[in-house]
């Protein structure tokens, strides 16, 4: 069984339970409804196809709202799971299509990667691994920091925005590519994360890494540009 494969029992599940409530409710309900509808005037097809794909509309919202609270909730038992379990750095990440194929190729498997939707990150003495699943979370990926040739800020464009990614620069044997990681915001309401956390979570993984290279006497990586340290009402400075 894949890493995936129990999230999407999960969905499953709960749209199953979203669709049996709505059948239940529809079957309860269908004398009532019945009475009502004969005694309703014509209606003109335009508006019957109107009110249908209105209802249809609806319902569609409703089960993704149901998918989204399930996969909120897997991320944040996984993240309580991590916390208890590592010492490192955890951390959320929003999967992404470039990230995927960029995993693929590294590990040269001949199915993508799996990642749940909102995966976890660990950075800590070792290295910095991907995790999928709930309360028993399991490793999708793992990097070495020894593997690891850089780290850097950049930025994506992801529908009309603009959104900070970290780059992981990394080698496996013969093939070395860039992994865009999108961190997640966790806060409601919220996609990625930006400015301050954002940085913060950079200037970490750096630090990590140079203190890994150090203590096994391997070559440290060239310093770059600093990072900027963004404070509250910065952006209101000089007006």
């Amino acid at each position: 069984m894949n890493d995936a494969a129990p999230h999407r029992g999960g969905i499953t599940v709960l749209v199953a339970i979203a669709a049996t409530l709505v059948i239940a409710t529809l079957i309860a309900g269908s004398g009532s409804l019945e009475r009502i509808v004969v005694r309703l005037p014509p209606v003109p097809a335009a508006e019957r196809i109107a009110v249908v794909s209105s209802v249809l509309a609806v319902l569609a919202t409703v089960i993704w709202m149901f998918v989204r609270l399930g996969e909120l909730a897997r991320a944040r038992a996984r993240r309580r799971a991590l916390e208890a379990s590592v010492r490192g750095e955890v951390s959320c990440g929003i999967r992404s299509r470039v990230l995927v194929s960029s995993l693929t190729e590294l590990t040269d498997a001949s199915r993508p990667t799996r990642l749940a939707a909102r995966y976890s990150l660990v950075a800590d003495e070792l290295g910095v691994s991907l995790w999928n699943g709930g309360r028993r979370p399991r490793r999708a990926a793992y990097f070495p920091w020894r593997e690891v040739r850089g780290i850097r800020s950049d930025t994506v464009v992801a529908g009309t925005s603009v959104v900070s990614v970290l780059v992981l620069r990394v080698r496996r044997g013969r093939v070395s590519v860039e992994l865009p990681i999108i961190l997640a915001d966790e806060r409601p309401g919220r996609f990625a994360l930006s400015d301050a956390p954002f940085f913060a979570v950079v200037r970490s993984w750096k630090a990590k890494h140079r203190a890994a290279l150090a203590s096994a006497g391997l070559e440290l990586p060239p310093l770059t540009a600093p990072i900027p340290i963004i404070r509250q009402g910065r952006v209101l400075t000089g007006r």
